[in-house]
C-alpha cells in the first residue's frame, strides 16, 4: 500500500500542511513538531512527491554512490570510475547525470539513511561499494530498502559487495576468498610456516571472506590455524602498525605478515622496521587490493590486484543502462596475484 502525506500527518498527529512545511523546509516549525514528523516519515518509509508506482517514469537525474571512506583509495578509485561513466547517458538535460558521493564512515545507520534520502530524491541509480556489515537486523533493513528502490524504478548496483538476494540489485562481487587463498599459498610455497595475519573489522563481509581464504590455504598445506597469529583492526595504516607490534609480542619467530589490505601492510612495514627487522630478509609482508602506492613502497608490495577502476566503470554503465547486467544479476570479479619485492624465501 502506498503511503501518503495524510498517513504521515495522522501518525505524527499534525495537519498535512505541517508535514509539507517540515519536508520542504520553507516555513518555521517547532523543533518538537519537526522531530515528530520526521520520525513518522521514517517509520512509514514515506517517499516524497507521490506514489512509488509513478516514480519509475519520473526518476531524477541523480546517481548516488555510497562509500565507506572517500579518503581511502579503495573507495575513491571506484567512485571516480562510476562517476566517469554516468555522463552522457539517457537522462534529461543533454543526457548528463548528477553524481552524489555519500560517505558513510562505515556506519550502518548512515548507510541506511543515505539510501532513504536517495529514495526520497527518486534517484535514477544507486551504486553501493565495499563489503557489507554482517548484522541480521541491519541486513534485513538494507534488503527492504533496496527492494523499495528497485520497485520504484531505481537501478541498484552493488560493487565489491556480496549479492543481496530477491532485491533486484545487480552485484559485481570481488573474489576475496580466492585472492587471499592465492596470496597465502604463495607465502607457504616460499617456505613460510609462521604467518601472522592482520584482519579487518570482524563485522565486515570482506574481512571474513579474506580470512577464510587465508585459512583455506593454511589447511591445504597442513598448517595449524593458530588463533594467536590473527589480529583484527581497521583497514588503515595505524591498525597495521599497532597489530604488527602485537604480533611480534605474541610470536617473535614469525617470518611473514599477511595484511588485510595495502594500507594495513604499510603500517606493518613501519612497525617491522622500528623493531629492527628487514623486509623481506627477516619478515615478508603482503597486502591486498594493489592500491596505487603499492608499487612505490620500498620494497614494492606483493599484493592481490583487484580491478577497482574497471569494476567501478562497469557498475556505472549498468547503473545508467548503458550495459546489460550479467546473467542472473551477479558477476564475480577476480583478483590477480602481484609478486614483488616485499616477499621472499625465509632465512635459514
Amino acid at each position: 500500500m502506498t503511503v501518503t502525506l495524510a498517513d504521515v500527518a495522522a501518525r505524527a498527529q499534525v495537519s498535512p500542511a505541517t508535514v509539507s512545511r517540515v519536508l520542504n523546509g520553507n516555513y518555521p516549525v517547532a523543533a518538537a513538531t519537526r522531530e515528530r514528523v520526521l520520525k513518522a516519515v521514517a517509520e512509514l518509509d514515506y517517499v516524497l512527491n507521490g506514489p512509488a508506482s509513478a516514480l519509475a517514469a519520473a526518476t531524477s537525474d541523480l546517481v548516488g554512490i555510497l562509500v565507506n571512506d572517500i579518503a581511502d583509495p579503495f573507495f575513491g578509485i571506484m567512485a571516480s570510475a562510476v562517476q566517469s561513466e554516468i555522463g552522457g547517458s539517457a537522462g534529461r538535460a543533454g543526457g548528463e547525470r548528477l553524481a552524489v558521493v555519500c560517505n558513510t564512515g562505515g556506519s550502518p545507520e548512515r548507510e541506511l539513511n543515505y539510501l532513504t534520502l536517495l529514495q526520497r530524491q527518486r534517484a535514477a541509480a544507486v551504486v553501493v561499494t565495499g563489503g557489507a556489515v554482517e548484522d541480521g537486523p541491519h541486513a534485513s533493513a538494507i534488503a527492504a530498502k533496496l527492494r523499495k528502490l528497485t520497485a520504484a524504478g531505481t537501478r541498484v548496483v552493488l560493487c565489491g559487495r556480496p549479492p543481496a538476494e530477491d532485491t533486484g540489485a545487480v552485484a559485481l562481487t570481488f573474489d576475496n576468498r580466492g585472492g587471499a587463498r592465492q596470496l597465502t599459498a604463495h607465502l607457504i610455497g616460499l617456505g613460510h610456516r609462521r604467518l601472522g595475519y592482520i584482519a579487518g573489522p570482524e563485522e565486515r563481509t570482506t574481512t571474513r571472506h579474506r580470512l577464510e581464504g587465508h585459512r583455506q590455504a593454511l589447511a591445504a598445506a597442513g598448517l595449524e590455524d593458530d588463533p594467536t597469529l590473527t589480529v583484527h583492526g581497521r583497514y588503515n595504516r595505524r591498525s597495521g602498525y599497532e597489530a604488527t607490534w602485537d604480533l611480534l609480542r605474541r610470536a617473535p619467530d614469525l617470518t611473514a605478515v599477511v595484511a588485510a589490505n595495502d594500507s594495513v601492510a604499510l603500517g606493518a612495514c613501519a612497525a617491522l622496521r622500528e623493531a629492527g627487522l628487514r623486509i623481506p630478509e627477516d619478515v615478508s609482508v603482503a597486502g591486498f587490493d594493489d592500491l596505487p602506492f603499492s608499487v612505490d613502497a620500498v620494497p614494492a608490495l606483493t599484493t592481490v590486484r583487484l580491478p577497482l577502476s574497471e569494476a567501478g566503470a562497469r557498475a556505472g554503465r549498468i547503473a545508467t543502462g548503458r550495459e546489460e547486467p550479467p546473467p542472473g544479476g551477479i558477476a564475480t570479479v577476480r583478483g590477480e596475484l602481484m609478486v614483488r619485492g616485499s616477499t621472499a624465501v625465509p632465512r635459514g
